[in-house]
């Protein structure tokens, strides 16, 4: 194969039979090349000539340097100049796309140049090569067929003259990119690249569109509605299906998932011009819907390098607007500070206010932070964990100078060092805002030096000499996020890997301990469940609680009053005067045996049995009687007791009725029973019943009362065995 290829270079150059042969060998097994060819694309035709200048100019600042003596080709310091002016999304992603396609073949596509003999043989300006490059890769990706010019394109020299340079060179190129792959004994140049460069690539292929819902325009019901109208289905599952479907995702309620070839037709539909549907990646809207479960009421937010203009309106919009301001750090340019307010009128936002200085320079005392209670921290990082890094820097406005790493595969130790450097000191200054409660820290990386050490480290090195109390790791809570989950978060960190279906993602939830001298107020804990979903269809009366709290003290005073202590003789003596009035005749002598039998009584709360006379504490009776019988309403005061205390519930009322008629059986005359009774018994027996006399008394013990004088009380009280 090797030799056919030798002869072939010297063969007729118009020979396009075989240069397409040496094409189709060279760019079999493509997986990128049989995933697009099951969607049926069209055949590549080309760009125009703006994209190749755009794009040439991207490459020229992104290339990888190489050392001086393994340099091959010398490229320009000046950038080629451009005669559109158009600049819209479709322009940089294609631009984009192309230049980053070139940096991930530098290496094989410098190489091809030089065996082809394109150089040195010719006299190309140095500034053309970031051009050729480009060009080079996209005429290899047609297999090497003319490009197809539309007849109203305004075309530029210089793309001309490249363009020319390598159809002369076309069979030439061709054979090198033959020999190349012989060389590495690869099915296709594709599978030059590192593993984890064509892993990206595969899951790019895949990868579903994310876009979350303006709430402050439309309702998620109104979206599925629309959406059906438009012959889209609901399912559970987006992957591997080319039907017009959506899905919600698992953890924020108001982001829907479609299939990546929907995103054309979705572009031209109302619900995206008027930005009531916001394309976005998935990691942003947790990290807001994360912040959004720590709010509470009146709480202003700080967003530290948001990136898109979009994790702001997110922001703004999941506050509902209400009186809490999402502060934006950072925004330098003025022509930024513009679209910011473009956007936010457009998506009805209005609580986000613009700070202008660097998150560093910014003081935790400043006056305007004073009520910023949660910090989301968006750090820039190596993003290693999104599968399609164009879009995720056209649309998270990253540092274009992140697709070195994405071309490798990896980042260096020296770059990745200093990003955990300024990763560190942003959350270490975040942590100085003695009014913050909490902070959320986010990336796309999938280095543990980026995302776990650099939360442990700030943890572990806080300032102790501060007043305010130290920040600790909480785990994240997003409204959706099943228990499961949580558990399984043992160190209390989230993480997507990249897989298929999402791009890679790590959050972290630090929040400040409480100080348990600190009152929590009622409205900041209703305001967390309202947030956690917890209090949906409920509405709460404040002022009903606080009346049942008083209520609930003042009952709780009357129990341990004074007065309600000596309640209880009270209404013992109106009890004895009940009886006195029923037994007219011998009342006198009632009332003495009764203050005799108080006095040698013990007031004992739990037992109803006489253990042992005691020295007398309270005052005689009879006075008392006199002062009950003088109420107007005498059975008023009973209605208080009716509820269970402390007493009532020691001193248990039924075994009365159980265990006192066996006592009384074995003696022969029934009179002294009575007396015998403590006081406290009558009165717990008289409260649950009728002002009659108890009816657990035998009938004798009144009628024969008279016929056995008193005398015998005290004789009788040693003879009674316990029940």
């Amino acid at each position: 194969m090797l030799n056919s290829a030798n002869e072939l270079e010297f063969s007729n150059e118009s020979n396009d039979e075989v240069i397409s042969q040496f094409a189709s060998l060279a760019l079999a097994g493509d997986p990128g090349s049989s995933e697009k060819n099951s969607v049926h694309l069209p055949p590549k035709t080309g760009y125009s000539d703006s994209i190749y200048v755009m794009a040439a100019n991207i490459f020229q600042g992104i290339r990888l340097e190489k050392s001086p003596e393994n340099v091959l080709i010398k490229y320009g310091n000046e950038p080629l100049q451009s005669l559109s002016k158009s600049e819209d999304e479709s322009f940089q992603r294609l631009s984009y796309e192309l230049a980053f396609s070139a940096l991930k073949y530098q290496d094989i596509l410098e190489t091809i140049l030089i065996d082809s003999y394109i150089f040195p043989s010719t006299t190309i300006p140095d500034n053309l090569s970031s051009l050729i490059i480009v060009m080079l890769y996209d005429f290899q990706d047609r297999k090497f067929q003319a490009r197809l010019l539309s007849d109203n394109e305004e075309s530029i020299p210089e793309v001309q003259e490249v363009e020319n340079l390598l159809n002369s060179f076309k069979t030439k190129l061709a054979a090198a990119l033959a020999r190349c792959r012989i060389k590495h004994n690869v099915l296709s140049i594709y599978h030059i690249l590192p593993e984890t460069v064509r892993n990206q690539e595969l899951r790019a292929s895949t990868l579903p569109l994310y876009a979350w819902i303006n709430t402050c325009k439309i309702s998620p019901e109104e979206v599925y509605h629309s959406l059906k109208k438009k012959c889209y289905s609901k399912v559970k599952s987006v992957l591997h299906t080319d039907d017009k479907v959506f899905a919600v995702d698992q953890h924020c309620y108001d982001v829907l998932i479609f299939p990546s070839h929907l995103k054309s037709d979705l572009l031209n539909t109302d619900l995206f011009k008027d930005y009531k549907l916001i394309f976005q990646d998935k990691s942003r809207s947790l990290a807001v819907h994360t912040v959004k479960a720590l709010l509470n009421m009146d709480d202003d937010i700080l967003m530290v390098n948001s990136g898109s203009w979009y994790t702001v309106a997110h922001m703004s919009i999941l506050t509902d607007n209400n009186t809490s301001k999402v502060f934006v750090c950072g925004v330098q340019s003025q022509a930024k500070d513009t679209d910011l307010k473009d956007l936010s009128t457009n998506m009805g936002c209005k609580n986000i206010e613009i700070l202008h200085e660097p998150f560093l320079d910014i003081d935790s005392k400043d006056h305007r932070l004073q009520k910023v209670k949660v910090i989301l921290v968006l750090p820039r990082c190596s993003g290693l964990g999104v599968s399609n890094p164009v879009e995720f820097i056209l649309n998270e406005h990253g540092d274009t100078d992140l697709l070195k790493d994405f071309s490798q595969g990896r980042t260096s130790e020296d770059k990745l060092h200093d990003l955990a450097q300024q990763q560190y000191e942003q959350l270490t200054h975040a942590m100085t805002f003695a009014k913050a409660q909490a902070i959320v820290y986010c990336t796309c990386s999938v280095y543990p030096e980026e995302n776990e050490a650099v939360v442990k480290k700030a943890v572990e090195f806080q300032d102790d000499g501060t007043k305010v109390q130290p920040f600790r790791l909480s785990p994240p809570v997003l409204p959706l996020c099943s228990l499961r989950e949580i558990q399984l978060s043992t160190d209390k960190f989230f993480r997507m890997e990249p897989s298929e279906m999402t791009n890679g993602c790590f959050l972290s939830v630090l929040t400040r301990e409480r100080d348990p001298s600190e009152a929590v107020c009622v409205k900041d804990v209703l305001a967390r469940a309202a947030a956690k979903g917890l209090l949906d269809g409920i509405e709460l009366g404040k002022s009903s609680k606080r009346e049942k709290k008083k209520k609930k003290s003042k009952l709780s005073l009357t129990k341990s009053s004074p007065p309600d202590s000596n309640g209880i003789p009270m209404k013992i003596a109106e009890f004895l005067n009940r009886e006195a009035n029923a037994n007219a005749n011998q009342s006198e002598a009632l009332t003495m045996e009764t203050s005799l039998a108080q006095k040698n009584t013990t007031q004992v709360g739990s037992s109803s049995q006489v253990r042992k006379p005691s020295k007398p504490t309270t005052t005689p009776l009879a006075p008392t009687v006199k002062k009950a019988t003088s109420f107007s309403r005498p059975y008023e005061r009973p209605r208080n007791f009716l509820r269970p205390r402390l007493e009532d519930r020691m001193i248990a009322l039924k075994p009365v009725q159980i265990v006192l008629p066996p006592v009384m059986l074995p003696f022969s005359s029934p009179q002294g029973i009575r007396p015998q009774i403590p006081p406290q018994q009558f009165y717990c027996r008289w409260v649950g019943a009728k002002t009659t006399a108890p009816s657990y008394l035998p009938t004798p013990t009144i009628s024969r009362r008279g016929e056995k004088p008193k005398e015998n009380l005290p004789f009788s009280l040693p003879r009674h065995p316990r029940p």
